[in-house]
């Protein structure tokens, strides 16, 4: 790609993440209001449905102007479903954004510190995510959530994943579904784009138009040993993850 066309692509980049910080803001702005306002299950409802939409316009936005494609009509079919949690890999730092503008019952698994982020802390809070600083009460908050019929997305590679084709799946999530005797619903996130992977800085130029692609993959009951249940998943998104063929960025 020549320089000359890098410079409006770059701009139209940035363009987009000022147009996402604004409507991460002004929803934030809003939940810091609506929050003692609104009885505790309201809260829920209303905090999450909040966030799916305002990044469901978002993705809309770019997809309309030909910065990315998403394909994530297959998460439709889990819209309504109660009590369940959605487990997905890891490539890139839009997963999350990606799975829960189709999820509007979902709750995500968040660092601790994101919780007094200006763009998102409010809205979290007001949604009901539930902060990580604490193994046992981060457990047992994800098990009350399902159980009152919420959804919980989770990463088990604990961040954007580092080695192909998954990080080593951390113990948490298959402890969660024997708990709350919640069948885990797995998705692969396919992607060739560099963006937003482990590394790659948010005002960087990506190829373009940045591709993404959800897939629902197999669904697993609760077991009793979940240690041995988190090691069959591991083996099984690591068999069912496509490997990215990465372009160089322009």
């Amino acid at each position: 790609m020549s320089r000359l066309l890098a410079v409006p692509l770059a701009l139209a980049l940035y363009l987009h993440l000022v147009v996402l910080g604004l409507i991460s803001l002004g929803w934030n702005t809003a939940a810091m209001l609506l929050y003692p306002l609104l009885p505790a299950r309201r809260r829920l409802a209303v905090g999450r449905a909040g966030i799916a939409h305002g990044y469901a316009v978002f993705w809309r936005l770019a997809a309309w102007t030909g910065m990315l494609k998403i394909d994530s009509s297959a998460l439709d079919a889990l819209r309504n479903e109660r009590g369940i949690i959605v487990v997905a890999n890891h490539p890139s730092m839009l997963d999350a954004l990606i799975l829960v503008a189709r999820l509007p019952r979902s709750a995500c698994i968040m660092k601790a510190e994101l919780m007094r982020n200006v763009f998102l802390g409010a809205g979290a809070r007001l949604a009901g995510y539930i902060r990580n600083d604490s193994a046992r009460g981060m457990i047992r908050l994800a098990v009350e959530d399902l159980k009152h019929g919420g959804q919980l997305v989770i990463f088990p590679e604990g961040t954007r994943t580092t080695q192909q084709p998954v990080n080593p799946f951390r113990p948490g999530v298959t402890l969660i579904a024997k708990l709350a005797n919640a069948p885990i619903q797995t998705v692969f996130i396919d992607t060739d784009s560099p963006y937003l992977g482990k590394g790659w800085p948010i005002w960087r130029l990506p190829p373009l138009p940045i591709v993404f692609k959800v897939r629902l993959g197999q669904r697993f009951a609760p077991q009793k040993d979940s240690d041995a249940l988190l090691a069959e998943m591991e083996q099984y998104f690591a068999a069912g993850v496509k490997p990215p063929r990465r372009p160089s960025a322009p």
